[in-house]
């Protein structure tokens, strides 16, 4: 389960793999001078004995019992080619505040901070020029020409589909537009038992999820939600063509206010709604790609669990915002062994274990152009990254974001949870919902002195 709302919280369930053998992750002996770039797997660090944590928000994969290749399996194929770094899984709990103690371990998936920040608690994989040679994605977690995270996988944003489903309900193609969803769910409901749309309100990470589209995804401009968004004054207007923020959450209000998703949103379970889109009791689920695996995993009907591209055209072309699923940060306080083992095992887990296709993932290796069969119905969609921000605005976005407490893929669960609920209860138009995180925005911007220009 992709936990990134949950950490950003301050709490969050994490999987610690412990490589334990001897030495301390806090025993803080000056940082490493290893770069990303000079490492070369099964050479470089074949001396070092350490005692290394990873802490991350796969705890599904730290049981025995997880239906594909768990973090015991991964650690032993490590330990073929590092005996020396001993493994043994164990789990915990880490709050986003212990950063500054810098008692958590050795690696984290990285939570929310602002990007100057990012020196203050990890060490630098090499320059952001190298690092973008190593790995895709280096600049999501960089700052002033130094990267700080390597990304475990690549993901987009779609959404999950029971293929059989669709065929019962006579759905022959996929729906590219609000409007052809929309109908789809209401052909569902009519010819079929499945829910036609699962919200997973109760769980509230899913509810924030739908923020990921609002991006590339929604508007087809790779510069617009880090460079043009915290400059426009009413995002979530209208723009009248099926497009853009606006229209991406209407269709979450539009499919509750039609009776389209589960009768009592307020019951809605995340573990169980896995079984039940891969037998056929859901029809559609909208979450990254990450958890299309998981379905296909939860029951004997794999090949029935699809990925769709979200059904927004721009133009008559779609568009997938492509990203960092977590991005892998090294403690700036451990010691130097345990900074060079950690930055050892990030490689190879990026470049060796296969841990990015075996999850449904992009693989991370720069110029890796394999991708997992679930995107096959992807063969048409443009799936690119978002633009860095612009120089001198790295931290913009996320000021005006927390002024403005929209929490904009950071943990504004309650804010689209609202979406379902005023669509239930008919107590509250989708018009009036925008116009007020409109005006949220906008007063925001001007108390950030982000200036106005679309």
């Amino acid at each position: 389960m992709n936990l990134k709302k949950i950490v950003a919280a301050g709490v969050a369930a994490v999987c610690a793999v412990s490589m334990a053998a001897c030495g301390g992750s806090n025993d803080s002996s000056g940082v490493t001078d290893l770069t990303y770039d000079k490492i070369k797997l099964g050479e470089t660090g074949k001396d070092i004995t350490a005692s290394i944590k990873f802490y991350n928000g796969r705890t599904d994969m730290g049981l025995d019992s997880y239906p594909g290749k768990n973090w015991k399996s991964y650690i032993a194929d490590f330990n073929k080619i590092y005996p020396n770094i001993k493994s043994s899984p164990t789990h915990s709990r880490i709050r986003a505040d212990r950063l500054q103690g810098g008692d958590w371990g050795d690696i984290m998936m990285i939570p929310s901070v602002d990007k100057s920040e990012l020196e203050n608690y990890f060490i630098s994989y090499g320059s952001l020029d190298t690092m973008q040679k190593q790995v895709k994605l280096a600049s999501e977690k960089a700052y002033d020409g130094k990267s700080y995270g390597v990304a475990t996988d690549g993901q987009t944003s779609g959404v999950v589909y029971n293929k059989a489903v669709f065929k019962k309900a006579g759905i022959t193609e996929l729906p590219t537009t609000p409007e052809e969803f929309i109908a789809d769910l209401k052909l569902i409901k009519e010819k079929t038992d499945a829910i036609p749309l699962y919200t997973n309100y109760a769980a509230g990470f899913t509810m924030g999820a739908w923020d990921a589209y609002i991006g590339t995804t929604a508007t087809g401009d790779t510069k617009y939600m880090n460079q043009k968004l915290v400059h426009t004054k009413a995002p979530f207007k209208d723009p009248g063509d099926g497009t853009h923020a606006y229209n991406v959450y209407k269709i979450l209000y539009d499919a509750v206010a039609d009776g389209l998703t589960e009768e009592d949103y307020s019951t809605t379970d995340w573990e169980s709604s896995k079984s039940m889109i891969n037998n056929g009791q859901i029809a559609t689920m909208v979450l990254g790609a990450w958890a299309v695996t998981q379905m296909q995993q939860a029951g004997d009907n794999a090949d029935d669990i699809g990925y769709m591209p979200f059904p927004i055209s721009i133009k008559g072309k779609q568009y997938a915002s492509m990203g960092g699923n977590y991005s892998m940060g090294i403690n700036k306080k451990s010691s130097k062994d345990n900074q060079e083992a950690a930055m050892i095992f990030v490689k190879w887990l990026t470049e060796e274990s296969g841990y990015a296709m075996n999850e449904g993932g992009i693989p991370i290796k720069y110029g890796e152009t394999d991708l997992p069969s679930i995107y096959e119905d992807f063969k048409d969609v443009t799936m690119e990254p978002d633009a860095d921000s612009l120089e001198g605005e790295e931290d913009l976005f996320t000021e005006v974001n927390s002024d403005s407490e929209l929490g904009i893929n950071s943990n504004g669960n309650k804010r689209v949870q609202a979406i379902v609920e005023h669509a239930a209860n008919k107590d509250k138009s989708f018009d009036d919902i925008m116009k007020d995180w409109n005006d949220a925005w906008y007063k925001a911007m001007q108390d950030d002195d982000a200036e106005a220009k679309y």
